[in-house]
């Protein structure tokens, strides 16, 4: 039996926040001891984990002193270096604290703006230290439950002031750094600003320093939109945008569940894994899931262990069927290309425009065609369940 074990080329990584859980709930207190980053990182590591990732506030809390903050960034250097695991990926919480409860980037206080992005600096500053190569913002807050309180066109505005001033002050200081924003529809706002990786992709061709951003896609967040997961990380990988991505499960239509990859949809999850893996995606795999409630910490090693052998098992799948020919002749033959075409389409001429204009197409012999999709999803399902 293969053992599905997780190497450090796999680049399995997970954040302080997701096996730091504690169980709790908006309508129930925590289940689970509060663990250090410390214990987090050897927690990881024991489960075979390549690198953690935190948020400023996962690491040190917000209130701390200068020398509390010192020696928890030795203590946290000295388990990295204990355990191998690296930290690929940093962020900033602008959500948490009530100063952003309107908002962080896109609060109507100027004294929010302006803290929000020193925040941000400082972490960066640290990010860096331990080696992240990506910085990631989700706008938890960035949005509205009433759209009298802020005008979106301003609030755009505000956003794409923030990411130049922040590319900027990452050029400036000569950091090897880029930034990756994370899509969600809602919650915890009822609306929120930039909720796809489509909206995404857009407001970064607006920036000053395109080349610098790229996106963060989330199973969950894009689900919660009804969305297909992996036609959005399709587009963001046909963009060269596919800078980091978050990797966890939802049920359509839910609150923000985070559950453990692979556990709902194994179907989405097995296409979104052919797709990273047919691509070459070279970046992390990033688990941003959460044990269920009810575990407590050898529950949270099998969640992420879980998270990591589903996706192995999902990679192997989906070789199997790269390399299954009945599946293989189908796609050949629906994907059949004759070379007629090729004299009207490609690149734009006028001569290839007129000629195809005069171009006499037989539609009901075309439109007769059978596809055969039927037959090939079928296979799917069988390699999926195991038995092709």
């Amino acid at each position: 039996m293969t053992e599905y074990l997780p190497k450090p080329e796999h680049k399995f990584t997970f954040g302080l926040w997701t096996v730091g859980s504690t169980g709790r709930d908006p309508f129930g207190e925590p289940t689970r001891a509060k663990k250090s980053p410390v214990e987090l990182v050897h927690l990881l590591a024991e489960v075979g984990a390549y690198g953690v990732n935190f948020h400023d506030d996962d690491l040190i809390p917000i209130n701390s002193t200068p020398t509390e903050r010192a020696t928890i960034i030795k203590d946290f250097k000295k388990a990295l270096s204990d355990t191998g695991l690296v930290v690929p990926m940093a962020t900033t919480n602008l959500f948490g604290d009530p100063i952003f409860k309107d908002g962080a980037f896109t609060s109507n206080d100027p004294k929010v703006r302006a803290y929000a992005l020193q925040k941000v600096m400082v972490n960066i500053d640290l990010g860096v230290e331990l080696g992240a190569k990506v910085y990631v913002f989700w706008g938890g807050r960035e949005g509205t439950e009433t759209d009298a309180s802020k005008d979106p066109v301003t609030s755009t505005k505000r956003m794409r002031e923030a990411i130049n001033y922040l590319c900027d002050y990452v050029k400036d200081q000569k950091y090897d750094l880029k930034f990756a924003l994370e899509a969600k529809p809602n919650e915890p706002r009822g609306d929120m600003y930039n909720a796809t990786t489509g909206h995404m992709l857009g407001f970064i061709a607006t920036l000053d320093h395109p080349e610098m951003v790229g996106v963060n896609p989330e199973v969950a967040h894009e689900h919660m939109a009804g969305l297909n997961f992996a036609h959005s990380v399709g587009q963001a990988l046909d963009a060269n945008k596919l800078f980091h991505i978050d990797l966890n499960d939802q049920s359509f239509g839910r609150y923000d569940q985070d559950f453990r990859f692979g556990m709902v949809n194994q179907k989405a999850a097995f296409f979104l894994v052919k797709l990273l893996e047919d691509y070459k995606y070279d970046g992390s795999r990033h688990f941003d899931a959460h044990a269920y409630r009810t575990e407590d910490y050898e529950g949270v090693k099998h969640f992420a262990r879980g998270c990591m052998r589903t996706y192995l098992i999902l990679k192997e799948k989906a070789a199997r069927w790269n390399a299954d020919k009945e599946i293989q002749g189908i796609l050949a033959e629906v994907n059949a290309d004759d070379g007629s075409m090729s004299k009207f389409t490609g690149k734009y001429s006028a001569d290839k425009a007129n000629a195809l204009k005069q171009q006499t197409f037989d539609r009901p012999a075309i439109a007769s065609r059978g596809l055969d999709y039927e037959r090939l999803d079928q296979l799917t399902v069988e390699v999926l369940l195991g038995v092709r």
